[in-house]
């Protein structure tokens, strides 16, 4: 598979190096971008509030800067999700993941939903938006029919999970995105991947990026024979 990751550096491009904690410090966000730049990360993901900082330290760096909207349970009002799409954009930022309205989804408010993900797209544009669908609270056909919405409506990514959810991300929601995005947009396996291993499960399943922050582990535990164990071509 042409898409697996042969080795540690061509894992860690794949992975958002995230720090979501709402007790972190700034001293936590500076070894986020020391080792982002040590391993060669995709991206940082972090609050707004940091952004400008993490942007500041990663100026001269092909290291993204990536931040969350309506993070994390997806309730919020549109108008204010659409205010923070839009700051986070003026503070530097160079993607968006943003939480579906969970709630009006699980209501049946499918228009409402829709309208909440465009509006955030329109807002953030040109910078991708990920939504994150958060599997941990959806049936399979639930899975089907968010992500379903949330590329209708613009999104780049569908993203699995916050990691503040019932549980994390697992294969199988994954593989369920794939059957029902295909080629429309990539997806973002997110929740409690901690190592090599899940990382490279989700990635063969179909996931193109992987949210963790457990990055530094994850590309530790790569070894040269995890690609015959997992029997991958």
């Amino acid at each position: 598979m042409d898409n697996i990751p042969r080795n540690k550096e061509e894992l860690a491009s794949r992975i958002d190096h995230t720090l979501l904690k709402p007790y972190a410090t700034r001293k936590d966000f500076e070894k986020l971008v020391q080792e982002a730049e040590k391993y060669g990360f995709r991206a940082v993901c972090v609050p707004q509030y940091w952004v400008p900082l993490v942007r500041e330290l990663l100026w001269d760096k092909s290291i993204k800067v990536v931040t969350v909207v309506g993070f994390p349970f997806g309730y919020n009002a549109t108008l204010a999700k659409v205010k923070e799409a839009e700051i986070a954009k003026e503070l530097g930022a160079d993607e968006i993941d943003m939480v579906m309205n969970i709630s009006a989804f699980k209501s049946g408010n499918y228009d409402d939903v829709a309208n909440d993900i465009r509006s955030v797209v329109v807002a953030a544009n040109p910078l991708p938006v990920k939504v994150i669908i958060e599997t941990s609270y959806l049936d399979e056909d639930e899975i089907r029919r968010a992500a379903k919405i949330a590329v209708e409506n613009g999104a780049k990514f569908v993203k699995t999970n916050t990691g503040f959810g019932a549980r994390g991300a697992n294969i199988d929601d994954v593989r369920i995105i794939k059957e029902t995005v295909g080629d429309k947009a990539k997806i973002k396996a997110a929740g409690g991947i901690r190592n090599a291993e899940q990382a490279l499960r989700f990635i063969k399943a179909g996931a193109d990026v992987i949210g963790a922050s457990a990055g530094v582990n994850i590309v530790k535990t790569f070894t040269e024979d995890i690609l015959d164990k997992l029997d991958i071509e």
